[in-house]
């Protein structure tokens, strides 16, 4: 099974289409594609996509309807088919400086359905487009969200995130929401990301979680945490009163600190036991998203570049959640993130770590070597795992029970070849790599 999912941040629909062979002979199983709704079709800037201005209305600087529904067909349409996953907004709407800045998609968007008609109706996921879609009544009016709230659940949930109107889960609203991604599901896509889901109310995400026929479409939520308080906060309550999955920040800080300076290796060894990862089938796994590099707030949160590349070889070489890949255009102002991630999604290294992946999903995980600096561990049979964060070569002797034996086993990601035989194996790990073994 391939479940890998590709976060094309801010990719044009037409690029997801013109690489979409190169990114299923990678091995990824799904595309993450950012925000469709309504936005600035002038704006480049990657966070207009995060401001909404119409649900109805499928247009923005990356395309518009007609070019995802050919993205859909042709995903949908190779071999093996990929899964597309829409980003979605539906905490909040469009900052725009006008005098009616509740009223969406307002009066002068309005006329421009009258007066460019073709051009919307191609684009026109559903209702009415001569009408309104909300209006002051639809959005709470609690003032912003301040410094000291932020671990309030009421007041993130009901008050506005960065002056971004903040919707009601009145009736209305609820009803649109539904009619949105009803029209999206008949358009083809799979699954469904919910930006800014600890924003959310329960009623709110239970309106589209709850509907059985929705029910059978992958969906996750942003619940962005940082501490434990946060995942009591939080987390938590969304793992209680939701099925959905959500991306495993737990886990993601588990790894920052091990990873860091004093950090272990063990940690890492049974996260989910001591409560430092989500359940295996509640998590979508990422060692970076798209909301580190852009905000002066997380980017304390990156991790050097090398141990990115190890971080990924434990999220793709684990057992358990959907691993998620980020790959953008160098949209990151910051000088040192220059081609950090663009063509991400093509790196020789992380082609190989989805290939690993790829190939021993479903497979038990044992560990078979554990210390401060070096984890290994084996997939069934036919793989094995082995991450060495330190600055020196480091040995891990451990048994082989379990594993093919004796059998001949390639690194993917470097061109290592070894036979292992015995009841015992020692192997070396050079330092500052990982090294992904697959029985031949």
């Amino acid at each position: 099974m391939r479940d890998v999912t590709l976060h094309a941040f801010n990719w044009r629909y037409t690029d997801i289409i013109d690489r979409l062979d190169t990114i299923r002979e990678a091995g990824y199983g799904a595309v993450l594609i950012p925000p469709p709704l309504y936005s600035d079709p002038e704006g480049d800037q990657w966070w207009q996509r995060y401001q909404p201005k119409d649900y109805r209305v499928l247009l923005s600087h990356l395309g518009g309807k007609h070019d995802l529904e050919q993205l859909i067909a042709t995903c949908h349409g190779g071999t093996p088919r990929i899964q597309v996953y829409a980003d979605l907004v539906v905490n909040h709407m469009a900052n725009e400086a006008r005098s009616d800045r509740l009223n969406f998609p307002g009066a002068d968007q309005l006329a421009r359905y009258q007066n460019e008609p073709t051009l919307f109706a191609e684009n026109r996921l559903y209702g009415d487009l001569s009408q309104g879609l909300f209006s002051p009544e639809d959005f709470n009016q609690a003032g912003e969200i301040d410094p000291h709230e932020w671990s309030d659940r009421g007041a993130v949930q009901f008050q506005n995130l960065a002056g971004l109107p903040d919707l009601k889960d009145s009736d209305w609203v609820l009803k649109q929401q539904r009619a949105m991604v009803a029209a999206l599901i008949d358009m083809g896509f799979d699954g469904f990301r919910i930006d800014a889901i600890k924003h959310i109310t329960e009623r709110m995400i239970d309106n589209l979680g709850e509907n059985t026929s929705f029910r059978d479409r992958f969906w996750f939520g942003e619940v962005l945490t940082g501490s434990e308080q946060d995942e009591d906060v939080f987390l938590d309550p969304f793992l209680r009163e939701t099925w959905m999955a959500a991306y495993d920040f737990p886990l993601f800080q588990t790894l920052r600190a091990a990873f860091g300076l004093g950090g272990s290796l063990r940690t890492l060894a049974n996260p989910q036991y001591q409560d430092n990862a989500l359940p295996w089938h509640r998590a979508v796994t990422f060692v970076v998203n798209h909301d580190i590099p852009h905000n002066n707030g997380f980017r304390a949160w990156l991790l050097d570049p090398q141990d990115e590349h190890l971080a990924y070889a434990y999220i793709l070489g684990r057992d358990g959640g959907v691993p998620l890949v980020y790959s953008d255009h160098n949209e990151s102002p910051y000088p040192e993130d220059c081609d950090r991630w663009l063509h991400a999604y093509k790196r020789p290294d992380l082609v190989a770590m989805i290939q690993f992946h790829n190939a021993v999903h479903g497979q038990p995980m044992q560990m078979l070597y554990e210390s401060d600096v070096l984890l290994v561990f084996r997939r069934g049979a036919q793989g094995i795992v082995a991450i060495n964060k330190s600055g020196s070569n480091q040995w891990a002797e451990f048994s082989t029970w379990g594993l093919n034996n004796p059998d001949q086993y390639h690194d993917l990601i470097h061109p290592y070849e070894m036979t292992l035989a015995g009841d015992r194996f020692s192997l070396l790990v050079p330092p500052r790599t990982a090294q992904m073994w697959l029985a031949q």
